[in-house]
């Protein structure tokens, strides 16, 4: 992959794709006529969240050499995230996920990633690891360790930074994609002993500490390795524990949910942003509670992101902000 000396505020690596939403609700797929398409694929929307907020961002991945593949090319560069590290895998089709909407909390998901998906094409020799050591954040997913060479490959970046700055591991459990789960949270604990910062929905903390209890979960990941633990808990708010003893807990912010996919990737940008400003944690979680929110009220996920601005206007109680329910979904 090509090598650069530019340092950027966020690198991502993993999941990319096309997004393929019903443009109506409440319809299931087999009486669905048409559909949206949107660049999709957690950690790629984590990196449009954050550029969107005015960060630079870039993404490790791999797509197809395919038209679905040029195009998420061009939907990278037109949200402003760099695709330099984005390489084609010949004989491997650009993944699609489907989407069933059934507001406010049932968005059930289909992907197509057989025979198997470019983004676990990644391989250790061909990243830049200067790039990734130099980054103010990088972001690893636990997706990236469901198959080689990706999994070798994320284990790469993650000791390469040897936790210097910012090192997200995103617990990012799909069960669907993974041909063996037995390993599942061994492959997570290596990965929080070189990440400073751990975040996940209680599904996902399960997984990784078999707890539940969001207070012991981030306690749990916390022994595991990580200086900060950041809990979603979906209609219940957000928890996060530091190590130095700082703790936070915030309110969800109440929106008409329209779907509830890309409300964690919006989180994850938001989350980068605030740890970016050095903000306090509770503001930061309210923050990236709020874009969370926006996106749910949202049909797209990448195109959804929220401004600053927006953010602004919604936690200030603005025009944005014209909730009926109480729910968002971090997924």
């Amino acid at each position: 992959m090509p090598h650069s000396a530019e340092t950027f505020d966020l690198i991502t690596m993993g999941r990319i794709g096309v997004d393929l939403y019903p443009l109506r609700t409440g319809v299931p797929l087999s009486e669905v006529e048409t559909f949206g398409k949107f660049l999709g694929g957690s950690p790629t929307n984590v990196a449009v969240a954050a550029a969107r907020l005015g960060r630079s961002a870039a993404v490790v991945t791999r797509t197809g050499d395919d038209p679905f593949g040029t195009y998420a090319h061009r939907a990278l560069r037109d949200f402003g995230v760099d695709d330099r590290w984005v390489t084609p895998v010949a004989g491997l089709p650009t993944p699609i996920t489907f989407c069933e909407l059934f507001p406010p909390d049932d968005f059930p998901l289909y992907f197509y990633r057989r025979p198997k998906a470019p983004d676990l094409e990644i391989h250790p020799d061909e990243l830049d690891l200067d790039a990734l050591r130099a980054a103010r954040i990088l972001w690893t997913t636990g997706t990236g360790l469901s198959a080689e060479p990706s999994r070798t490959a994320t284990f790469t970046a993650l000791e390469a930074r040897d936790r210097a700055g910012t090192t997200v591991f995103d617990l990012d459990w799909r069960p669907m994609l993974w041909d063996d789960a037995t390993e599942v949270r061994r492959h997570y604990a290596r990965a929080l002993r070189h990440a400073t910062v751990a975040v996940g929905n209680v599904d996902e903390c399960e997984v990784a500490t078999g707890l539940r209890d969001p207070l012991a979960c981030a306690r749990a990941l916390l022994d595991a390795g990580v200086d900060l633990a950041v809990v979603k808990r979906g209609p219940g708010g957000v928890l996060a524990l530091h190590r130095d003893g700082t703790a936070a807990e915030v309110p969800p912010v109440p929106v008409d949910v329209v779907n509830g996919l890309g409300a964690g990737d919006a989180f994850g940008g938001a989350l980068c942003h605030g740890l970016l400003a050095g903000w306090e944690l509770e503001r930061t979680l309210r923050y990236a509670n709020a874009a969370g929110a926006l996106v749910a009220s949202r049909l797209a996920c990448s195109e959804a992101m929220p401004t600053a601005a927006e953010l602004d206007d919604l936690l200030a109680g603005g025009p944005a902000h014209t909730a009926r329910t109480a729910r968002t979904a971090h997924g």
